[in-house]
């Protein structure tokens, strides 16, 4: 009962047929009609065979998305973000300089809508603009906390 020249040849003839290359492995022969198989010795048999419908390719076999999908979704989430889940070090995963670039573009857009409303002088503007550009302020709260000591009457606080 050994039909590997069998299968080697619907294997060729199958990968010529499909497009793409068939193993072996991925050729399946009905076990019903084995006799008929081992009795196919050219590739005219095997043909007909596969013709009708004895020898098939079995479908490939893919990796599945699905785990990985729920793994994404649930990062998009905030989660998997723990300890263990992190390489490399924490300037490395935000940078000391994008920290910086958001801080410092929101501290100035403020700056610029108080001077647009009329809250700031031109002057006053200057003086937080490079207050703020030397670092001397943590968030836009802290900005305004100084201004608001400092006598700047700012609308909504009050």
């Amino acid at each position: 009962m050994i039909i590997t020249n069998q299968r080697r040849m619907a294997a060729a003839i199958l990968s010529q047929k499909e497009g793409r290359p068939v193993g072996v492995h991925r050729v399946w022969i009905d076990p019903d009609y084995l006799d008929e198989v081992i009795s196919a010795v050219q590739k005219d048999d095997v043909r007909r065979l596969i013709e009708e419908g004895l020898i098939k390719a079995r479908p490939i076999k893919g990796t599945s998305r699905a785990r990985a999908r729920k793994a994404a979704e649930q990062k998009s989430k905030g989660r998997r973000k723990g300890q263990g889940s992190r390489k490399g070090s924490a300037n490395s995963r935000t940078p000391k300089k994008g920290k910086w670039m958001q801080l410092i573009r929101s501290q100035r857009r403020q700056l610029k809508g108080m001077r647009e409303e009329g809250t700031l002088t031109p002057s006053e503007y200057r003086y937080y603009y490079r207050k703020a550009k030397g670092g001397s302020y943590r968030s836009i709260a802290h900005m305004r906390t100084n201004m608001v000591t400092d006598g700047i009457k700012i609308g909504g606080d009050e």
